[in-house]
Protein backbone atom coordinates (compact mmCIF):
# COMPACT_ATOMS: atom_id res chain seq x y z
CA UNK A 1 0.00 0.00 0.00
CA UNK A 2 1.35 3.57 -1.19
CA UNK A 3 1.42 6.17 1.26
CA UNK A 4 -0.81 9.57 0.64
CA UNK A 5 0.08 12.04 2.77
CA UNK A 6 -3.15 14.10 2.12
CA UNK A 7 -5.00 11.70 3.73
CA UNK A 8 -2.40 11.28 6.59
CA UNK A 9 -3.18 14.93 7.30
CA UNK A 10 -6.86 14.29 7.12
CA UNK A 11 -6.75 11.25 9.69
CA UNK A 12 -4.61 13.52 11.85
CA UNK A 13 -6.96 16.48 11.81
CA UNK A 14 -9.66 13.30 13.18
CA UNK A 15 -7.40 12.98 15.49
CA UNK A 16 -7.07 16.24 16.68
CA UNK A 17 -10.66 16.42 16.61
CA UNK A 18 -11.43 13.64 18.98
CA UNK A 19 -8.29 14.92 21.55
CA UNK A 20 -10.25 18.26 21.34
CA UNK A 21 -13.62 16.85 21.93
CA UNK A 22 -13.31 14.48 23.77
CA UNK A 23 -13.78 16.33 27.34
CA UNK A 24 -17.02 17.59 25.90
CA UNK A 25 -19.15 14.73 27.19
CA UNK A 26 -17.51 15.09 31.20
CA UNK A 27 -19.85 18.44 31.22
CA UNK A 28 -22.88 15.76 31.37
CA UNK A 29 -21.27 13.60 34.62
CA UNK A 30 -22.95 15.02 37.83
CA UNK A 31 -22.13 14.76 41.55
CA UNK A 32 -18.86 12.20 40.87
CA UNK A 33 -15.56 13.55 41.92
CA UNK A 34 -12.89 14.08 39.52
CA UNK A 35 -11.06 10.71 39.90
CA UNK A 36 -14.20 8.72 39.66
CA UNK A 37 -15.19 10.27 36.52
CA UNK A 38 -11.44 10.46 35.23
CA UNK A 39 -11.25 6.06 35.90
CA UNK A 40 -14.22 5.01 34.72
CA UNK A 41 -13.56 7.38 31.19
CA UNK A 42 -9.63 6.09 30.90
CA UNK A 43 -11.18 2.15 31.46
CA UNK A 44 -12.68 3.11 28.24
CA UNK A 45 -9.75 5.15 26.63
CA UNK A 46 -7.22 2.73 27.94
CA UNK A 47 -8.86 -1.00 27.70
CA UNK A 48 -11.54 -1.74 26.37
CA UNK A 49 -11.11 0.46 23.24
CA UNK A 50 -8.07 -0.24 22.60
CA UNK A 51 -8.26 -4.34 23.30
CA UNK A 52 -11.69 -4.40 21.38
CA UNK A 53 -10.31 -2.22 18.23
CA UNK A 54 -7.20 -4.39 18.14
CA UNK A 55 -9.67 -7.43 17.77
CA UNK A 56 -12.03 -5.95 15.17
CA UNK A 57 -9.75 -4.79 12.89
CA UNK A 58 -6.96 -7.66 12.39
CA UNK A 59 -6.95 -10.37 9.34
CA UNK A 60 -9.02 -12.92 11.43
CA UNK A 61 -9.47 -11.11 14.55
CA UNK A 62 -6.14 -12.33 15.16
CA UNK A 63 -4.52 -8.87 17.19
CA UNK A 64 -4.13 -11.17 20.53
CA UNK A 65 -2.86 -14.58 18.66
CA UNK A 66 0.17 -12.51 16.94
CA UNK A 67 0.49 -10.60 19.85
CA UNK A 68 0.82 -14.21 21.80
CA UNK A 69 3.34 -15.37 18.93
CA UNK A 70 6.06 -12.21 19.30
CA UNK A 71 5.50 -13.04 23.35
CA UNK A 72 6.57 -17.04 22.69
CA UNK A 73 9.08 -15.90 20.10
CA UNK A 74 10.87 -12.89 21.43
CA UNK A 75 10.12 -12.93 25.02
CA UNK A 76 8.67 -9.16 26.76
CA UNK A 77 11.39 -7.16 25.10
CA UNK A 78 9.32 -6.13 22.01
CA UNK A 79 7.14 -4.92 24.93
CA UNK A 80 8.79 -3.35 27.59
CA UNK A 81 9.36 -0.36 26.02
CA UNK A 82 6.09 0.69 24.51
CA UNK A 83 4.76 -0.08 27.92
CA UNK A 84 6.97 2.15 29.83
CA UNK A 85 6.72 4.88 27.65
CA UNK A 86 3.11 5.01 28.07
CA UNK A 87 3.39 4.92 31.53
CA UNK A 88 5.99 8.45 30.75
CA UNK A 89 2.68 9.95 29.19
CA UNK A 90 0.29 9.41 31.86
CA UNK A 91 2.85 11.18 34.17
CA UNK A 92 3.14 13.97 31.81
CA UNK A 93 -1.13 14.51 31.25
CA UNK A 94 -1.27 14.20 35.24
CA UNK A 95 1.32 16.80 35.65
CA UNK A 96 -0.63 18.53 32.98
CA UNK A 97 -3.25 19.56 35.21
CA UNK A 98 -0.31 21.67 38.05
CA UNK A 99 0.71 23.85 34.60
CA UNK A 100 -2.84 25.20 34.10
CA UNK A 101 -2.80 25.52 38.00
CA UNK A 102 0.62 27.41 38.13
CA UNK A 103 0.20 29.02 34.69
CA UNK A 104 -3.23 29.45 33.76
CA UNK A 105 -4.98 27.27 30.88
CA UNK A 106 -4.26 29.76 28.07
CA UNK A 107 0.09 29.94 28.88
CA UNK A 108 0.40 27.10 30.59
CA UNK A 109 -1.47 25.13 27.66
CA UNK A 110 1.16 26.73 25.13
CA UNK A 111 4.29 26.23 26.83
CA UNK A 112 3.34 22.14 27.80
CA UNK A 113 2.53 21.28 24.04
CA UNK A 114 5.19 23.88 22.70
CA UNK A 115 7.77 21.63 24.24
CA UNK A 116 5.51 17.87 24.10
CA UNK A 117 5.47 19.26 20.02
CA UNK A 118 9.21 19.58 19.94
CA UNK A 119 10.59 16.57 22.07
CA UNK A 120 8.23 14.17 20.78
CA UNK A 121 8.90 15.05 17.28
CA UNK A 122 12.64 15.69 17.05
CA UNK A 123 13.53 13.63 19.67
CA UNK A 124 13.53 10.33 17.43
CA UNK A 125 15.40 11.54 14.74
CA UNK A 126 17.85 13.09 16.77
CA UNK A 127 19.06 10.49 18.53
CA UNK A 128 19.41 7.87 15.78
CA UNK A 129 22.33 10.06 15.22
CA UNK A 130 24.05 8.74 17.78
CA UNK A 131 22.25 5.46 18.35
CA UNK A 132 21.05 2.56 15.90
CA UNK A 133 17.13 2.41 16.32
CA UNK A 134 16.36 0.20 13.10
CA UNK A 135 13.56 0.66 11.07
CA UNK A 136 11.18 2.01 13.77
CA UNK A 137 13.10 5.39 12.97
CA UNK A 138 13.61 5.65 9.56
CA UNK A 139 15.62 8.69 8.54
CA UNK A 140 17.97 10.45 11.20
CA UNK A 141 17.72 14.35 11.55
CA UNK A 142 20.90 14.73 9.33
CA UNK A 143 19.04 12.56 6.44
CA UNK A 144 15.81 14.49 6.68
CA UNK A 145 17.53 17.85 5.55
CA UNK A 146 19.12 16.52 2.98
CA UNK A 147 16.19 16.14 0.75
CA UNK A 148 13.86 18.63 -0.28
CA UNK A 149 10.80 17.17 1.38
CA UNK A 150 12.38 16.78 4.64
CA UNK A 151 13.50 20.47 4.38
CA UNK A 152 10.09 21.59 4.28
CA UNK A 153 8.53 19.14 6.75
CA UNK A 154 10.85 20.79 9.12
CA UNK A 155 9.74 24.31 7.98
CA UNK A 156 6.24 23.42 8.69
CA UNK A 157 7.24 21.77 11.87
CA UNK A 158 8.38 25.22 12.40
CA UNK A 159 5.52 26.99 11.69
CA UNK A 160 3.83 24.70 13.91
CA UNK A 161 5.51 26.01 17.19
CA UNK A 162 4.85 29.45 15.69
CA UNK A 163 1.43 28.73 15.73
CA UNK A 164 1.02 27.75 18.84
CA UNK A 165 2.98 30.73 20.28
CA UNK A 166 0.61 32.73 18.67
CA UNK A 167 -2.13 30.48 20.48
CA UNK A 168 -0.32 30.94 23.81
CA UNK A 169 -0.05 34.41 23.40
CA UNK A 170 -3.99 34.76 22.60
CA UNK A 171 -4.98 33.09 25.50
CA UNK A 172 -2.73 35.45 27.82
CA UNK A 173 -3.96 38.64 26.38
CA UNK A 174 -7.19 37.23 27.06
CA UNK A 175 -6.57 36.70 30.57
CA UNK A 176 -4.77 39.77 31.19
CA UNK A 177 -8.08 41.00 30.46
CA UNK A 178 -10.13 39.19 32.67
CA UNK A 179 -11.43 40.94 35.45
CA UNK A 180 -9.31 41.24 38.60
CA UNK A 181 -11.25 38.67 40.68
CA UNK A 182 -11.94 36.41 37.61
CA UNK A 183 -8.30 36.30 37.26
CA UNK A 184 -7.18 35.47 40.57
CA UNK A 185 -10.14 32.61 40.61
CA UNK A 186 -8.54 31.24 37.28
CA UNK A 187 -4.95 31.42 38.68
CA UNK A 188 -5.18 32.19 42.13
CA UNK A 189 -2.02 30.15 42.48
CA UNK A 190 0.52 31.88 39.71
CA UNK A 191 3.90 30.55 40.02
CA UNK A 192 5.96 31.75 36.95
CA UNK A 193 9.13 29.74 38.18
CA UNK A 194 7.58 26.71 39.59
CA UNK A 195 4.87 26.73 36.20
CA UNK A 196 7.66 26.90 33.97
CA UNK A 197 9.13 23.38 35.89
CA UNK A 198 6.48 21.56 35.57
CA UNK A 199 5.17 22.50 31.97
CA UNK A 200 8.63 21.37 30.98
CA UNK A 201 7.89 17.86 32.68
CA UNK A 202 5.24 17.57 31.91
CA UNK A 203 5.84 18.51 28.06
CA UNK A 204 8.61 16.10 28.11
CA UNK A 205 7.01 13.15 29.76
CA UNK A 206 3.93 13.73 27.71
CA UNK A 207 5.85 12.97 24.53
CA UNK A 208 6.90 9.50 26.22
CA UNK A 209 3.25 8.90 23.72
CA UNK A 210 5.26 9.66 20.46
CA UNK A 211 8.65 7.61 21.84
CA UNK A 212 6.27 4.87 22.49
CA UNK A 213 4.13 4.65 19.41
CA UNK A 214 7.64 4.62 17.67
CA UNK A 215 8.70 1.64 19.81
CA UNK A 216 5.49 0.02 19.13
CA UNK A 217 6.72 -0.26 15.62
CA UNK A 218 8.42 -4.16 15.47
CA UNK A 219 4.12 -4.62 16.82
CA UNK A 220 2.46 -3.07 14.08
CA UNK A 221 5.43 -4.54 11.34
CA UNK A 222 4.05 -8.11 12.89
CA UNK A 223 0.42 -7.14 12.51
CA UNK A 224 1.36 -6.32 9.23
CA UNK A 225 2.98 -9.48 8.46
CA UNK A 226 0.15 -11.38 10.00
CA UNK A 227 -2.13 -9.97 6.99
CA UNK A 228 -3.77 -6.99 8.06
CA UNK A 229 -3.82 -3.72 6.00
CA UNK A 230 -1.15 -1.05 7.08
CA UNK A 231 -3.12 1.70 7.44
CA UNK A 232 -4.78 -0.59 10.43
CA UNK A 233 -1.78 -2.37 11.59
CA UNK A 234 -0.29 0.45 14.18
CA UNK A 235 -3.46 0.00 16.15
CA UNK A 236 -3.20 -3.34 18.27
CA UNK A 237 0.20 -1.71 19.51
CA UNK A 238 -2.01 0.52 21.73
CA UNK A 239 -3.11 -2.31 23.50
CA UNK A 240 0.48 -2.21 24.84
CA UNK A 241 0.83 1.54 24.89
CA UNK A 242 -2.01 2.22 26.93
CA UNK A 243 -2.33 -0.62 29.92
CA UNK A 244 1.01 1.74 30.45
CA UNK A 245 -1.02 4.69 30.57
CA UNK A 246 -4.14 2.90 32.67
CA UNK A 247 -1.22 2.09 35.17
CA UNK A 248 -0.01 5.60 36.09
CA UNK A 249 -3.52 7.19 36.29
CA UNK A 250 -5.14 4.31 38.28
CA UNK A 251 -2.78 4.78 40.71
CA UNK A 252 -3.15 8.19 40.68
CA UNK A 253 -6.50 7.90 40.85
CA UNK A 254 -6.72 5.07 43.25
CA UNK A 255 -4.70 7.33 46.04
CA UNK A 256 -7.43 10.26 44.99
CA UNK A 257 -10.52 8.17 45.85
CA UNK A 258 -8.67 6.65 49.04
CA UNK A 259 -7.45 10.44 50.16
CA UNK A 260 -10.88 12.03 49.08
CA UNK A 261 -12.54 9.11 50.28
CA UNK A 262 -14.49 9.27 47.15
CA UNK A 263 -14.33 5.42 46.11
CA UNK A 264 -17.52 4.43 46.95
CA UNK A 265 -19.28 7.15 44.44
CA UNK A 266 -18.35 4.20 41.45
CA UNK A 267 -21.72 2.61 42.44
CA UNK A 268 -23.37 4.87 44.99
CA UNK A 269 -26.88 6.06 44.26
CA UNK A 270 -26.11 9.21 46.41
CA UNK A 271 -23.17 11.50 47.64
CA UNK A 272 -22.45 11.40 51.14
CA UNK A 273 -23.65 14.74 52.52
CA UNK A 274 -20.05 15.75 53.40
CA UNK A 275 -19.41 15.80 49.68
CA UNK A 276 -21.80 18.04 48.44
CA UNK A 277 -19.60 20.53 47.87
CA UNK A 278 -16.32 18.81 47.30
CA UNK A 279 -16.77 18.96 43.22
CA UNK A 280 -17.07 22.55 41.91
CA UNK A 281 -16.73 21.07 38.62
CA UNK A 282 -19.83 19.10 39.22
CA UNK A 283 -21.78 20.60 41.57
CA UNK A 284 -22.03 24.44 41.32
CA UNK A 285 -24.38 25.38 43.74
CA UNK A 286 -22.86 26.28 46.45
CA UNK A 287 -23.07 24.50 50.29
CA UNK A 288 -26.01 25.02 51.84
CA UNK A 289 -26.61 26.36 55.24
CA UNK A 290 -28.74 23.43 56.04
CA UNK A 291 -28.25 19.43 55.08
CA UNK A 292 -29.06 19.00 51.65
CA UNK A 293 -31.92 16.99 50.36
CA UNK A 294 -31.86 13.07 48.95
CA UNK A 295 -33.37 14.67 45.95
CA UNK A 296 -29.89 16.82 45.89
CA UNK A 297 -27.48 14.22 46.84
CA UNK A 298 -28.71 11.77 44.52
CA UNK A 299 -26.01 10.01 41.88
CA UNK A 300 -27.21 9.85 38.19
CA UNK A 301 -25.90 6.82 37.96
CA UNK A 302 -26.71 5.38 34.43
CA UNK A 303 -25.86 8.84 32.53
CA UNK A 304 -22.85 9.43 34.69
CA UNK A 305 -20.98 5.75 33.44
CA UNK A 306 -22.72 6.69 30.04
CA UNK A 307 -21.04 10.21 29.45
CA UNK A 308 -17.60 8.89 30.77
CA UNK A 309 -17.64 5.62 28.52
CA UNK A 310 -18.52 8.48 25.43
CA UNK A 311 -15.59 10.78 26.66
CA UNK A 312 -13.55 8.09 27.29
CA UNK A 313 -14.01 6.41 23.46
CA UNK A 314 -13.56 9.68 22.33
CA UNK A 315 -10.43 10.17 23.54
CA UNK A 316 -9.02 6.74 22.30
CA UNK A 317 -9.55 7.89 18.63
CA UNK A 318 -7.61 10.32 18.88
CA UNK A 319 -4.71 7.91 18.48
CA UNK A 320 -7.40 5.36 16.33
CA UNK A 321 -6.77 8.00 13.62
CA UNK A 322 -3.55 8.68 14.62
CA UNK A 323 -2.27 5.22 13.83
CA UNK A 324 -4.18 5.66 10.48
CA UNK A 325 -2.24 8.83 10.14
CA UNK A 326 1.17 7.89 10.53
CA UNK A 327 0.86 5.23 8.18
CA UNK A 328 0.11 7.30 5.38
CA UNK A 329 3.17 10.10 6.03
CA UNK A 330 5.98 7.60 4.52
CA UNK A 331 9.22 8.46 5.73
CA UNK A 332 8.44 11.04 7.61
CA UNK A 333 5.83 10.04 10.03
CA UNK A 334 8.10 11.72 12.98
CA UNK A 335 6.29 14.48 11.44
CA UNK A 336 2.71 12.64 12.77
CA UNK A 337 3.21 14.17 16.37
CA UNK A 338 3.69 18.10 15.38
CA UNK A 339 0.41 17.43 13.21
CA UNK A 340 -1.48 16.08 16.33
CA UNK A 341 -0.42 18.55 18.72
CA UNK A 342 -1.56 21.06 15.93
CA UNK A 343 -4.68 19.93 15.52
CA UNK A 344 -5.47 19.05 18.90
CA UNK A 345 -5.13 22.85 19.57
CA UNK A 346 -7.28 24.02 16.29
CA UNK A 347 -10.27 21.78 17.26
CA UNK A 348 -10.12 22.47 21.62
CA UNK A 349 -9.77 26.30 20.16
CA UNK A 350 -12.90 26.09 18.10
CA UNK A 351 -14.89 24.24 21.13
CA UNK A 352 -13.81 27.44 22.99
CA UNK A 353 -15.40 29.49 20.46
CA UNK A 354 -18.36 27.07 20.72
CA UNK A 355 -18.99 27.57 24.16
CA UNK A 356 -18.24 31.48 24.05
CA UNK A 357 -15.43 31.00 26.26
CA UNK A 358 -13.90 34.04 23.38
CA UNK A 359 -16.83 36.16 24.03
CA UNK A 360 -16.19 39.73 25.13
CA UNK A 361 -12.24 39.61 24.26
CA UNK A 362 -10.85 42.46 22.61
CA UNK A 363 -10.18 42.72 19.29
CA UNK A 364 -6.42 42.17 19.68
CA UNK A 365 -6.84 38.87 21.33
CA UNK A 366 -9.26 37.77 18.55
CA UNK A 367 -6.97 38.76 16.04
CA UNK A 368 -4.21 36.58 17.55
CA UNK A 369 -6.32 33.43 18.09
CA UNK A 370 -7.25 33.36 14.40
CA UNK A 371 -4.12 34.06 13.27
CA UNK A 372 -2.82 31.24 15.97
CA UNK A 373 -5.32 28.72 14.26
CA UNK A 374 -4.54 30.18 10.67
CA UNK A 375 -1.01 29.22 11.40
CA UNK A 376 -1.46 25.75 12.57
CA UNK A 377 -3.44 24.87 9.97
CA UNK A 378 -1.14 26.26 7.26
CA UNK A 379 1.93 24.12 9.11
CA UNK A 380 -0.19 20.78 8.59
CA UNK A 381 -0.90 21.66 4.92
CA UNK A 382 3.21 22.47 5.08
CA UNK A 383 4.47 19.00 6.61
CA UNK A 384 1.80 17.23 4.22
CA UNK A 385 3.48 18.88 1.45
CA UNK A 386 6.83 17.46 2.84
CA UNK A 387 6.10 14.31 2.81
CA UNK A 388 4.50 14.44 -0.27
CA UNK A 389 7.45 15.80 -2.20
CA UNK A 390 9.96 12.87 -1.13
CA UNK A 391 7.15 9.81 -1.69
Amino acid sequence: MHSNPILGVVFHWLGGLASGSFYVPYKGVKKWAWEVYWLVGGVFSWIVCPAFFAWLITKDHNAFGILREIWQNEGIAPFVWPYVFGMMWGCGGLTFGLTMRYLGMSLGMGVALGYCTVFGTLLPPLLKIFVDLGPAVPKSLVDIVQTRGGIVTMVGIAVTVLGIFIAAKAGLTKEREMPEAEKKKAIAEFDFKKGILVATFSGVMSAGMAFAITAGNPIAQAIEAGGTDKLWAGIPRLVVILLGGFTTNFIWCVYLNIKNKTGYQYLASHLRSGHANLAPQNLAQPAAARAPSADALRIPRASNFFFSALAGATWYFQFFFYNMGESQMGEYGFASWTLHMASIIIFSTLWGVYFKEWSGVSAKARRLITAGIATLIISTVVIGLGTWLDT
